[in-house]
């Protein structure tokens, strides 16, 4: 496993130490006759980091809503820190797809922060106010947003609204930091910040990171493991067990080549029957 920096010790609930932060064994999803993914074992352990690849259609979502509780899986089991997963488990950060917002939006930066940690709630609740500030201070210091953290959103930019997106997943000292498509609509350079980001969070407070993405070539140097989805195939592996043109061309049923240029990933592939070129994946320069 990749090792990032971190300069905060690990924490030392038990449970972490006997058992992997996600688990799925014998895992199906199935929506009438067609089955995204069956068979599905997978091992994700606290402060491991799991890019989740794969075209459109494949189950990626969809593996990301069962681990959050809102779709309950055909077969086998899922657990997240050893207890079976449920809606609205505080044991989990949920950092959503990138969404414009309207500028005539009033909500602050400091608000959306909060909403990790009482937003399914009405009011706050037993929890103090005084614990409630801090811990979304912290969180804002941690992800460098403390300089508009009293702005309201529809003024910021993409890469500030993404940073306290990511704050607001961590708020709540997750377990298990669930990211749905984080880099859609960033350019490179916010793509590569809050990539590392989330992995330096992640590492520091030993969540385990399951991301969701189309691009991998910003978070390739921080991938520990890679699960791969295509057609109701999987691969589970490192980047180089599973990117490369032998893996990707038993997964699409295709010939796929796989090379690195300029020092990005570059993965292409050729519908031999339709008789065009077919770009299963092209990622960006890392």
């Amino acid at each position: 496993m990749t090792t990032h920096p971190t300069s905060a010790a690990p924490r030392t609930e038990t449970w972490q130490q006997r058992s992997p932060a996600v688990r799925l064994r014998r895992a199906r999803l199935s929506y009438g006759p067609r089955t995204l993914w069956d068979g599905l074992d997978l091992d994700v352990d606290p402060g491991e980091f799991l890019a989740i690849l794969g075209p459109n259609g494949s189950g990626k979502t969809s593996l990301l809503r069962v681990l959050l509780g809102l779709q309950p899986l055909s077969a086998g089991t899922v657990e997240i820190a050893g207890a079976p997963t449920h809606r609205g488990n505080s044991r989990i950060g949920y950092i959503p797809q990138q969404r414009a917002l309207e500028a005539t939006l009033t909500l602050r930066g400091n608000d959306l922060v909060g909403l990790g940690l009482d937003g399914h709630h009405w009011g706050i609740g037993l929890r103090q106010r005084s614990e409630r500030r801090h811990r979304v201070q912290r969180a804002l210091r941690a992800v460098g947003a403390t300089g508009y953290a009293k702005t309201p959103l529809g003024l910021l930019s993409g890469g500030e609204q993404q940073r306290l997106r990511v704050a607001q997943a961590l708020v709540g000292d997750p377990d298990v930091l669930l990211c749905d498509e984080p880099l859609l609509s960033l350019d490179i350079s916010h793509q590569r910040r809050v990539s590392r980001l989330i992995a330096q969070q992640a590492a520091e407070s030993q969540a385990a990171v399951l991301f969701v993405t189309h691009e991998i070539n910003p978070v390739l140097p921080l991938v520990d493991r890679v699960l791969y989805l295509v057609d109701g195939r999987f691969r589970i592996g490192t980047p180089d067990e599973v990117m490369n043109s032998a893996t990707l061309s038993e997964l699409y049923g295709t010939d796929v080549e796989v090379a690195r240029v300029g020092g990005r990933l570059v993965v292409a592939g050729t519908e031999f029957d339709s008789g065009h070129e077919h770009h299963v994946h092209e990622g960006e320069q890392a």
